[in-house]
């Protein structure tokens, strides 16, 4: 292939895998399978690693990651990133549009009403249709420069296409991990006994800052966008994300614009339930000012834009009685307390499992087997008992005696002085704690062995063919042979993978 041919099939491949990706993040309709995407993806990398020369800075190829950052150097927003003043009732909300009114002294206004995303809000900023950078919030004034990671995010366009695009803007967004990557990666966590991850906005924020983009990518981040700066000719906050859209922005279409305050009051009651079954976590409504003229008239406080505001929902929370208490033993020894409930509907899903956190947190809630307790949901994988109802605790109603000894093998729990977990000090005999260390061990971020996961490992332990990692590298075919399910291709992918 000469260069010429190479130059014009990866501008076409280019051209072609833009196409599909728009078509699948922003439009929900894709035309090809994932294999045959990934097929496109895979021939442009292999040209541009051959020729190198055409390789774009901008290719969809950096979707991938690989870039790794020592350091985020810090860059000052143009337009500073205020965050935004919250209310939490209905009352609050009409002080709020009664002040709007007294600040445009009485002229008809309208607001636009939009879901708030529980992520990490980001400036991405373009320059002559192409995105140049992406800034974290920071302290408002001054963000981390992170363009790296935020190139692996497949619903954020790095080359623009569509009518009437500034030269230069900037556009604001939140980064967000949707629900069933979050609930994939804390499965993963648990598989090699790592602990699971709170929630899925901390996650992000974390996941944002990573050092290593390829790992980002693997996250599979997702972004909504919400506002448009430095654009002119354009009114209205609607107008602004209309454009966005039509330039192959990812734009929630949750959105609504209302009349009055009456009608944001009905948006905010539509959405209290209905949200929980979208993709992603979201914790409230922002409220906006249409008019981008009328926006500039009420102008900020220190701290916030008078002509916006954030309605909080209340964490999602129900009562149920406390049935038992397990335990649960990770790699290190910690053991860790977990409420076993009545099953009750909470948040879409139904709860039968609740984290208790240590044993100062049983003893700050003074907790009894056949207590009523409140279980809230906020964004948590697990959710957590936040107190008891006091009012309906029964005569006999238990203390809950924390577990003295470990729950997998008997041994005698410890407890480090300044420390809230006790432990097992059983290292060598005790099953989770062995398991874990090999799940740990055989980890992506370590070993990387992928032709091992928990139920082999489980499988490899009962059988008493392995007791540690080292254990691992002395497994033979006719050991492989004892495993259930395991056919002549599943042993030597077990074997070679170990070798590897």
């Amino acid at each position: 292939m000469t260069p010429e041919q190479a130059r014009k099939e990866i501008d076409q491949l280019t051209e072609k895998i833009n196409h599909h990706n728009h078509l699948y993040y922003q439009k929900n309709n894709p035309e090809i399978s994932d294999y045959e995407f990934d097929q496109l993806l895979e021939r442009l990398i292999a040209l541009e690693k051959q020729f190198p020369q055409f390789k774009d800075p901008l290719s969809p190829t950096q979707r991938v990651g690989g870039a790794i950052t020592k350091e985020f150097p810090a860059v000052y927003h143009r337009f500073p990133m205020l965050s935004l003043g919250n209310t939490y009732s209905p009352a609050e909300l009409e002080e709020f549009d009664k002040r709007v009114s007294r600040g445009l002294e009485g002229e008809d206004y309208e607001y636009f009403c939009e879901l708030k995303f529980d992520g990490v809000s980001i400036s991405l900023l373009y320059d002559n249709n192409k995105f140049t950078k992406g800034v974290t919030r920071g302290d408002g004034v001054r963000g981390d420069d992170v363009s790296n990671n935020i190139k692996t995010i497949r619903s954020v366009p790095l080359v623009l296409k569509g009518k009437d695009i500034p030269e230069a803007f900037e556009v604001r967004g939140e980064v967000f991990m949707p629900k069933e990557v979050f609930l994939k990666l804390n499965r993963e966590r648990e598989d090699i006994g790592e602990e699971r991850y709170a929630n899925a906005r901390n996650t992000a924020a974390g996941t944002i800052k990573m050092q290593d983009s390829s790992e980002v990518a693997r996250r599979k981040l997702d972004c909504y966008v919400y506002s448009l700066l430095g654009a002119t000719g354009i009114k209205t906050h609607e107008e602004a994300i209309k454009k966005l859209e039509s330039w192959g922005f990812n734009v929630s279409p949750t959105y609504k614009k209302c009349q009055s305050i009456e009608e944001v009051l009905d948006y905010i009651t539509h959405w209290e339930l209905k949200r929980l079954e979208l993709p992603l976590e979201t914790d409230g409504v922002v409220i906006k000012v249409n008019n981008l003229e009328q926006q500039q008239r009420l102008g900020f406080t220190a701290k916030s834009p008078r002509w916006a505001i954030s309605y909080k929902y209340k964490a999602q929370s129900t009562s149920t009685r406390l049935i038992g208490v397990t335990y649960q033993v990770g790699r290190t020894g910690a053991v860790t307390p977990v409420a076993i409930l009545e099953p009750v509907f909470l948040a879409g899903t139904t709860v039968k499992r609740a984290s208790l956190h240590n044993a100062n947190e049983i003893a700050r809630l003074d907790l009894r087997i056949g207590d009523h307790v409140f279980v809230e949901k906020g964004g948590e994988i697990i959710p957590k008992v936040t107190g008891v109802d006091a009012a309906k605790r029964s005569t006999d109603a238990k203390p809950i005696k924390y577990a003295d000894r470990c729950p997998e093998c008997n041994s005698k729990l410890f407890r480090v002085e300044g420390e809230a977990a006790f432990y097992c000090p059983n290292v060598t005999g005790c099953p989770p704690q062995i398991k874990g260390r090999i799940e740990h061990f055989i980890q992506r971020k370590a070993m990387d062995i992928n032709s091992l996961g928990e139920r082999t490992i489980d499988q490899l332990y009962q059988l008493g063919l392995v007791k540690s990692p080292a254990d691992l590298y002395d497994l033979g075919r006719e050991d492989a042979m004892r495993l259930e399910g395991f056919k002549e291709k599943s042993i030597t992918n077990l074997l070679s993978g170990i070798e590897q």
